[in-house]
């Protein structure tokens, strides 16, 4: 592996014009692809196997047209303190509001609340829901103002009048913002750690023009693979933050072949065969992590992965190709302003910030271990009170009129009203298909937890029915949990006497059977990712207890960074700090996402530095010297790749939906605590404390495994070459 990737590495290095030229002609070609490709699709979320999923099946085959995805709105009309939405005058305003809102060129109806009877006990709120004939993304902003404008002369007349529902068009997530503010600390971060603004900028660069190939490509097979628009957003995000990384990964050991005196080809060259290697295998970690989101089952987030899977491999291609070309068009410019003035290269130094760390652990081994171990188990606690769900629009911040039109809706007609189950019931095959409706509405009105159960609309052919359950509390109460299955667990009883069968459907059923399949999904997954890259890990390091230290170490983080997000987000503690309004259920796929990028990325820490650890000691160091020998020369690297990442995935926590500050507080803590607790302290003391056994392989296994030499032995066989005593003060492209 070395030997073919510094042969690689070498190629581009010479060939510099034709590796730019190339990567050049790929972005020109997708990009091109990109703009000639019909719009991406809006993916309707699925998830096969479940009973929700199963009921929106039989609706739209039942009821053809009936579940078609119009946009909707719900306007809510609140009387002045003290009256009635009946009074005359109010009436008046509210009836003149939807007139407005019945006349858009794109409006299907528009009930009026006073025939549809949805006016609250106590007479003080209305409400009426507007449906669109097209989708919320084919709604134009001239019904989008229509709506507003009939709003505003409710409110004119003296009401109170707030809406909510898809016809106000969904956040579409980060508006750029967070991946501009997560560079500009990239950027710092590199200047500061590095010196040189090449240096700084190289990784930048190449990890741009990566996530530039990659989301064309997206973008040109979104129409042909059934892509959605969501589909790009983690390989954007992931595809960022590798980039960089890999990038900073070959060009930090490049500047270290220039410090032992190597010409710049043959400095590219040993950089790609070395810190490429680690790169190769740290990218197929993620690979790994990302592809096996296939195992949950959830068809949009299976194609998520395998996006940013691709946009992983495009970043490792970048990093062992169009790197080592562009410093061969400028070998010395990444070099520090010192290195270029004085003409002497200086190494990273004997006694640097990584070597008395690394000697600091080693001291006290123990401590460290038992420190690091107690304190993120200690964080992993409140992961067991874990409670999942799919927060809605009670989790919007009381500044937007979506989550001052729940409450409003809450306090006039109860919690549950803004998450109503919705029951299919299928009586074909029974005598009498709407008695039997009938009397299943009335078995599940009469469970406890029950508020209202509406009248059973049919289908043409009569055999089909289906109504809408109020419960008494809301969507994301336990309470609610256990009265959807108590309905469920009533159907054997009910199916027997009434000889029809049903299915419980609806946002709150559907998002109940997510946080349930999802759950019984994470520890399969785990399995399988987990074994898969200490299967990778086992070959690349030659060791049994290393790839086990790694994943254990892995899963304390992940928990910790759990513990964390319940912590906030559930419990409530510190939420004010990061603007979150209203706590509850973690995101159902939370866990899938942290376990599935974090893994990737924890690997990738653990490959860079302990792959330094191990080419240390394949060349002769005792056990402790090798550890001190990688922090010298990768401690500064990762810490620069850690916070580059934490910068990343922290811009996301400004944004206002509570979702996106979800991930990216979540992310943005499981690499603070992988990087600089897992892999900064207690992987050292873990291999200090191990000493050789750390590195122990048996006999029989050795031989089977496949020898990679991701520590570059075989490169440090190879004949020296002509050393360059000095850097050239003017940073011309080198000759070859």
């Amino acid at each position: 592996m070395a030997t073919f990737l510094y042969r690689v590495g070498r190629l581009a290095f010479r060939r510099r014009w034709y590796v730019a030229l190339v990567w050049a002609a790929v972005l020109a070609a997708v990009g091109l692809g990109a703009l000639k490709a019909p719009g991406a699709v809006d993916e309707e979320f699925s998830m096969p196997g479940i009973e929700s999923q199963k009921a929106f099946d039989l609706m739209e085959q039942r009821f053809p047209g009936a579940t078609a995805d119009g946009a909707t709105a719900r306007v809510v009309f609140i009387a002045p303190g003290g009256e009635k939405v009946t009074a005359a005058g109010n009436k008046q305003a509210i009836e003149k509001a939807m007139a407005g809102l019945g006349d858009g060129t794109q409006v299907a109806s528009a009930v009026d609340p006073f025939q549809a009877k949805t006016i609250s006990k106590d007479g003080s709120t209305a409400f009426a829901t507007v449906t669109y004939k097209v989708g919320s993304k084919d709604l134009t902003d001239a019904s989008r103002t229509h709506l507003e404008r009939a709003v505003d002369q409710a409110r004119d007349a003296g009401l109170t009048v707030e809406t909510g529902g898809s016809a106000l068009g969904d956040d579409a997530g980060p508006g750029g913002m967070a991946e501009v503010i997560g560079v500009a600390i990239a950027a710092v971060v590199l200047l500061i750690a590095f010196g040189s603004l090449a240096a700084a900028g190289l990784p930048l660069l190449t990890a741009v023009i990566g996530v530039g190939v990659s989301m064309a490509t997206i973008l040109a097979l979104s129409s042909a693979l059934g892509l959605s628009t969501t589909t790009g957003t983690l390989a954007m995000m992931l595809g960022l933050a590798v980039g960089i990384d890999y990038a900073l990964f070959v060009v930090s050991r490049y500047r270290e072949e220039r410090a032992k005196g190597r010409v710049p080809q043959e400095a590219a060259a040993l950089a790609v065969g070395t810190a490429g290697s680690a790169v190769v295998f740290a990218g197929l970690t993620v690979v790994i992590a990302l592809a096996g989101l296939a195992v949950v089952g959830i068809p949009m987030l299976t194609k998520m992965g395998l996006a940013a899977a691709g946009a992983v491999v495009v970043a490792v291609l970048i990093a062992l190709t169009l790197v080592p070309a562009f410093l061969g068009f400028w070998p010395n410019a990444v070099l520090t302003r010192r290195a270029r003035r004085s003409g002497r290269i200086e190494g990273s130094g004997e006694n640097n910030a990584g070597t008395r760390w690394a000697r600091f652990v080693l001291r006290r081994p123990l401590p460290v271990l038992l420190l690091g171990v107690v304190g993120l188990g200690a964080l992993a606690l409140p992961a067991a009170d874990l409670q999942l769900g799919m927060p809605g629009d009670e989790a919007k911040p009381t500044s937007t009129t979506e989550r001052r039109a729940y409450d409003a809706l809450a306090e006039g007609f109860g919690p549950g009203f803004n998450g109503p189950l919705t029951i299919v019931v299928d009586g074909k095959g029974t005598a009498d298909p709407k008695s039997a409706a009938d009397s299943v509405a009335k078995d599940i009105g009469s469970t406890e937890g029950v508020v209202s159960v509406s009248p059973a609309r049919f289908n043409d052919a009569g055999d089909t029915a289906v109504f809408s359950v109020v419960p008494s509390t809301a969507p994301t109460d336990e309470k609610t949990k256990n009265l959807v299955t108590s309905i469920r667990d009533e159907r054997p009883g009910i199916e027997s006497r009434t000889g029809a069968s049903y299915e419980v459907t609806g946002s709150t059923a559907l998002n109940i059977d997510i946080a349930a399949k999802v759950q019984s999904a994470l520890i399969p997954y785990l399995i399988v990712v987990v074994g898969l890259a200490i299967v990778l890990l086992l070959v690349v390091f030659r060791s049994v207890l290393v790839p086990l230290k790694a994943a254990l170490g892995f899963l304390l983080s992940v928990l910790a960074s759990l513990g964390a997000v319940v912590v906030v987000f559930q419990q409530g503690h510190g939420a004010g700090i990061l603007g979150v309004e209203q706590t509850g259920p973690i995101m159902s796929l939370m866990p899938i996402f942290l376990v599935g990028i974090v893994f990737g990325l924890a690997m990738d820490y653990e490959v860079f530095l302990v792959s330094r650890m191990r080419e240390a000691y394949v060349h002769g160091e005792p056990p402790a010297q090798a550890i001190t020998s990688g922090f010298r020369h990768s401690a500064r690297v990762v810490v620069a790749a850690a916070l580059i990442m934490i910068a990343v995935f922290a811009g996301f926590i400004g944004e206002s939906d509570s979702m996106i500050k979800m991930i990216g507080f979540g992310l943005a803590s499981a690499v603070l605590f992988d990087a600089f607790v897992v892999r900064m302290a207690i992987v050292p003391a873990v291999l200090a404390l191990l000493g050789h056994k750390a590195w122990w392989l048996p006999k029989w296994l050795d031989r089977i495994l496949p020898r990679v030499d991701v520590e570059g032995e075989a490169l440090s066989r190879r004949p020296e070459t002509d050393p360059a005593p000095a850097a050239a003060p003017d940073p011309e492209p080198a000759r070859t």
